[in-house]
């Protein structure tokens, strides 16, 4: 049971401090730039939940919304919930870091938090985000239940070719892992018919790399608030 609540501990403490400090970042960094993008599809006052969409980046972008969809309003409401999302998920993933990195011993050190954090990026940023770019609103995109799909699929392949590639004790695992990695790259992500769209090519790039940029913070951070974490709250509990 202790161990239970050490994993429980440090992923809310991890997840809860990379949120908060994360969502300054989004505040400061994509949210300009969907608000910007807005203007392209009628205006902020018809957008959905965008600021909520930009804590989540690390999934498929969303094709145009429906305008009787509910959006929150601009101002408090808009980022305090930009806020809550992206502790939610900071605390999401710090319980699939920290509980992944037990099968392997638990995380010793605020280096090896680093490490898992950086696969963390790999496998739900970094390998997702080449065939499925973070996308603006007013953007063309694919059939949304393929693009999940293809996301989750990668993801899954990534985690599994870098567990073989760091763990696995034979070439032939090896080799394995690697074809796991490349293998949705081959298959290909879902494409819409068309990639006209009226946001201006300078702005989805801002977006894509701010989002990634952002990404990539938010993994090591948590990667290694966590391992710095899990020593000393487990030598608490024992």
């Amino acid at each position: 049971m202790s161990l239970f609540r050490t994993i429980l501990f440090v992923a809310a403490l991890a997840g809860i401090g990379t949120g908060l400090a994360v969502s300054a970042l989004h505040l400061f960094t994509t949210v300009p730039l969907i608000l910007q993008a807005e203007t392209f599809e009628g205006g902020a006052e018809d957008a959905p939940a965008l600021a909520a969409a930009a804590a989540h980046e690390h999934a498929p972008g969303t094709a145009a919304h429906d305008e009787d969809e509910w959006s929150p309003a601009d101002g408090l409401e808009r980022n305090g919930l930009t806020v809550i999302f992206t502790v939610l998920t900071g605390f999401g993933f710090a319980l699939l870091l920290v509980a992944a990195s037990e099968v392997t011993g638990g995380l010793s050190g605020w280096h090896q938090g680093l490490l898992w954090g950086l696969a963390g990026f790999a496998v739900f940023s970094l390998a997702p985000g080449l065939g499925l770019p973070p996308e603006l609103p007013a953007m063309p995109a694919a059939d949304l239940a393929a693009r999940q799909l293809w996301w989750i699929g990668t993801a899954a392949a990534t985690a599994g070719g870098l567990a073989l590639l760091v763990f696995g004790r034979s070439p032939l695992l090896a080799v394995l892992g690697v074809a796991l990695i490349v293998a949705p790259h081959v298959i290909g992500a879902p494409q819409p018919d068309s990639h006209e769209s009226p946001i201006p090519e300078a702005l989805h790039h801002s977006f894509v790399v701010a989002s990634i940029t952002v990404s990539f913070v938010f993994w090591v951070l948590l990667g290694g608030l966590a391992g710095w974490l899990r020593p000393r709250l487990a030598g608490s509990a024992a």
